[in-house]
């Protein structure tokens, strides 16, 4: 019998789909704003486990674990970082438990809310073992790659890609986020998208790629950025617009599906081998993509 391909693999033969945002779906189920979502991973596990089969069921190929915030850095800002790695184990285990076979999980990574010089007092080596602690749990809980996500500052990109190479060999998504400028994409700390790309890759990433901030209409010239630094695949996952302040204070995102979705071949045509949805986006959008995939794929 062959093995079942790996993640890489797969996106060697067709597009791969990712999911779409997380903290708004359990907002939906009941989560406070503002509050760590990580803990409903112990508190909550049915109503996490609920959102990671929405989305399977909605198409995607991949579901990012509820742990973005969930670095021990992260989690100290609560009180919480002695927990780090039981929230994370949880996490991986239930979208382990969610995936259907052929199905996979992405450990996913968020920044740790610590800056580096000379805005912070943050060390890479402290950033580093934030990271590699975090993997370590990721991986015990049964991913199947980590999922570095909604970097601004490379250095810490970078930071978080050692350290996870420290713990482990599993492959390594990087994705930062930028914003569009005339003068092309830069995350907040000045970071040029091809720049960023070329030293992820340098230090061992697997997948380079950006989320967040930019809208879908956008987000191609991002991949065009990201590919003139790298011939690592590259993954994509757009916002569904910015965000805006509801007048009961909630935020929503302006893009509707059919909206946000329109621009999905323009990324896949330029050069995204995966994709998959940020802020705002929801099962709707993944199913619309999956089906835009599939009408691809020709199937």
């Amino acid at each position: 019998m062959n093995p079942a391909p790996s993640l890489l693999d797969l996106a060697r033969t067709r597009t791969v789909l990712f999911d779409g945002a997380m903290g708004t779906e359990l907002m939906a189920r009941g989560l406070t704003p503002g509050a760590p979502p990580e803990l409903w991973n112990v508190d909550r596990p049915e109503a996490v486990r609920e959102v990671h089969a929405a989305y399977f069921e909605a198409g995607a190929d991949v579901v990012s674990t509820n742990s973005f915030g969930a670095t021990p850095l992260k989690l100290g800002a609560q009180g919480l970082e002695a927990r780090a790695f039981e929230l994370n184990l949880a996490a991986a285990r239930l979208a382990r438990q969610a995936a259907p076979p052929g199905r996979f999980v992405a450990g996913s990574l968020g920044p740790t809310g610590r800056f580096l010089p000379p805005q912070g007092q943050a060390t890479e080596d402290e950033l580093a073992a934030a990271y590699a602690e975090q993997a370590r749990a990721l991986a015990a809980g049964g991913v199947d790659i980590f999922l570095i996500e909604t970097q601004y500052d490379l250095r810490e990109a970078l930071a978080a890609v050692r350290g996870i190479r420290s713990v482990s060999t599993l492959p390594v998504f990087a994705a930062m986020t930028f914003g569009a400028f005339r003068r092309g994409y830069f995350t907040l700390m000045g970071d040029e998208a091809g720049r960023s790309a070329a030293a992820l890759a340098d230090a061992g990433a697997d997948v380079i790629g950006a989320n967040c901030t930019l809208a879908s209409e956008q987000m191609a010239g991002c991949v065009r950025a990201l590919r003139a630094g790298t011939a690592r695949p590259v993954i994509a996952q757009a916002n569904a617009g910015q965000p805006v302040v509801r007048p009961d204070g909630t935020v929503g995102y302006p893009l509707t599906v059919e909206e946000y979705v329109r621009f999905v071949p323009e990324i896949v045509a330029a050069g995204a081998a995966f994709v998959g949805g940020c802020c705002g986006t929801t099962p709707a959008h993944i199913r619309a993509m999956a089906r835009i995939l599939r009408g691809e794929a020709g199937s």
